[in-house]
């Protein structure tokens, strides 16, 4: 309750805080106008390129990640640059050259496997789970597995229910996973790079339909050196009356949703978790306890979901700084449907993401 009577106090405030926001939102527009661009796709693309020249263990192996450039182009160029033995065209078979992946790794190469979609890697999730996830415990430290699964992740458009499903909660749930979803071109490249570097296998959730957007990015982004820390979210957009998490494309919707919600005078902190595994607990409590109301967004499934355990842990850590219900915004609890308007109605949009945020502000007209 004493949150309550702290948010009421602060309302006073809000207009000079709205006013104070807007001119940092015109003051980023005009910054970014003039930073440089870069798309998903690409920062992908040279985060791979600059891993495999800097470390000659680095190769890549996956369905048409040589000749045919890649599914969605995330590897062109590279099979002219460092030839097949290190961009290797695998048969249709997952479970196969997932399998011979966590092999090599077990040798010490850095093996980084492509999955033309993530639904495929059902074909190879023994491999996954059973063989890179829990080596290094069963094996006392004694086995590392240096291992990236990556490929596009959930609902795209029109692909039908095999090809639709979101995984961040099936891998999340997995201890001995490292699980990122990246948004941005600078999480995109940060979190890839770091991916690469690291130790442990790493669950690389991509977003098909984030492919093709530019976002902006700076000359340390661009650095061969930058990657971002893994286990650690991002604050979007900062704000004091309630807070958004998302990942991966739903950040985008979040972002928008907090746009229209300031022009109603809701001022919403948006948090771009980045990992999913481990979950920045620290930063989602932190500003849960600011504003004293948390949405959860997602597009996965809503049972058992990545939403259902960050309210778990704000329930656990931060339930006397609550002063409305958490609210879930997830995929509907049904296989995606293949009809374009069913799909539209079974995936979060940012009308459902402005309306949680006015139920938690108990502002619902």
């Amino acid at each position: 309750m004493w949150g309550i009577i702290r948010q009421r106090a602060a309302c006073k405030g809000n207009h000079a805080s709205n006013l104070e926001q807007g001119i940092r939102a015109i003051a980023l527009r005009t910054f970014s106008s003039s930073a440089k661009q870069m798309t998903v796709r690409d920062a992908l693309n040279s985060a791979l390129d600059e891993e495999m020249s800097a470390d000659p263990k680095v190769f890549i192996m996956g369905e048409e990640v040589g000749e045919y450039q890649g599914a969605y182009k995330i590897s062109k160029g590279l099979l002219d640059k460092y030839g097949p033995d290190r961009v290797v065209d695998t048969p249709i078979t997952e479970a196969g050259f997932a399998g011979i992946g966590v092999g090599a790794a077990y040798y010490g190469l850095r093996p980084v496997i492509e999955f033309m979609t993530f639904n495929f890697s059902m074909q190879a999730i023994d491999h996954i789970i059973n063989s890179a996830a829990k080596s290094n415990y069963m094996s006392a430290g004694q086995i590392s597995v240096p291992i990236v699964f990556r490929g596009p992740n959930g609902a795209a458009a029109g692909v039908g229910a095999q090809h639709s499903q979101c995984y961040a909660a099936w891998y999340g749930a997995i201890p001995g996973l490292k699980v990122l979803a990246p948004y941005s071109s600078e999480d995109a490249r940060g979190l890839l790079k770091a991916a690469i570097r690291d130790p442990d296998p790493v669950v690389f959730l991509e977003n098909e339909l984030l492919y093709g957007e530019s976002f902006p990015i700076s000359d340390e982004v661009l650095d061969s050196s930058f990657s971002l820390p893994i286990g650690k979210a991002k604050i979007e957009r900062e704000g004091k009356d309630v807070t958004i998490t998302a990942f991966s494309k739903m950040v985008g919707y979040a972002l928008q949703a907090a746009d229209i919600l300031a022009k109603e005078g809701i001022n919403a902190e948006v948090i771009n978790l980045r990992t999913i595994r481990p979950l920045d607990r620290s930063t989602i409590n932190s500003s849960v306890r600011k504003t004293n109301r948390l949405v959860t967004v997602e597009e996965g499934f809503p049972q058992h979901g990545v939403g259902a355990e960050i309210c778990a842990t704000v329930v656990e850590d931060s339930f006397e700084y609550l002063d409305a219900p958490v609210e879930r915004i997830a995929g509907a609890d049904v296989p995606m449907p293949y009809a374009a308007n069913l799909e539209r109605m079974a995936v979060p949009q940012v009308e459902d993401i402005v309306r949680a945020a006015k139920r938690a502000c108990y502002r619902s007209h």
